[in-house]
């Protein structure tokens, strides 16, 4: 998969979480100003798991390429970086690796989109509509994580949302390619960039 379908990838997967709000909210064209530090009083709901430790994000909201190197992505992501870029989606700014090779692609970036974080994905869930695969994974780092997707799941190819706020998430879509060693395990991938993403905003506080 290109670099730009990964892209499109990224961005439903973000748009997914918002664009299934509540019709009164709207759906934002723009990314939302950076909220301050704190946990909504309406927040978490539907089951999803209260996040004690709320981190600061503006930095990384700013520069989504900023908050891992490429060289700590290529120590994981199968072989060399080729190039990074950030692109300025609905959802929020989005950094994109692209692997030499034909490797794949792995991107990231917070959803602010979608303000009421990992909550949204598990009342979707309870509804059972808008979600085809909603998996609740190990905490990364202290910080809890749900595997998802709305159709269109392929075996190398993983939605990963870590609440890093009650109101906000980090999205990682990991699509490794053909000759890529984490061809097989996309998850886990997405899990060592999250894993790496929530070290250093935790270093940054």
């Amino acid at each position: 998969m290109g670099s730009r379908s990964a892209l499109f990838v990224l961005a439903t997967a973000a748009l997914l979480v918002s664009a299934c709000s509540d019709s009164n909210k709207g759906n934002p064209t723009a990314p939302a100003p950076s909220s301050p530090v704190g946990q909504p009083t309406s927040l978490p709901r539907a089951g999803a798991p209260n996040i004690d430790k709320p981190l600061d994000t503006a930095a990384a909201e700013a520069d989504p390429c900023g908050v891992v190197k490429s060289d700590q992505i290529q120590s994981f992501g199968g072989g060399a970086v080729d190039r990074s870029r950030v692109d300025d989606l609905s959802s929020g700014k989005v950094c994109t690796w692209v692997f030499t090779d034909g490797l794949g692609t792995i991107s990231a970036g917070m959803n602010i989109g979608e303000r009421d974080g990992l909550s949204h994905l598990y009342a979707l869930n309870a509804q059972g509509r808008g979600l085809t695969t909603f998996k609740p994974s190990e905490a990364i780092d202290g910080y809890p994580s749900v595997v998802f997707a709305n159709g269109g799941e392929r075996s190398y190819v993983c939605n990963l949302a870590v609440g890093v706020r009650n109101d906000l998430t980090y999205t990682i879509v990991a699509t490794p390619g053909t000759s890529n060693p984490n061809r097989s395990d996309p998850c886990g991938m997405a899990t060592k960039l999250g894993t790496l993403a929530i070290q250093q905003l935790k270093a940054a506080q």
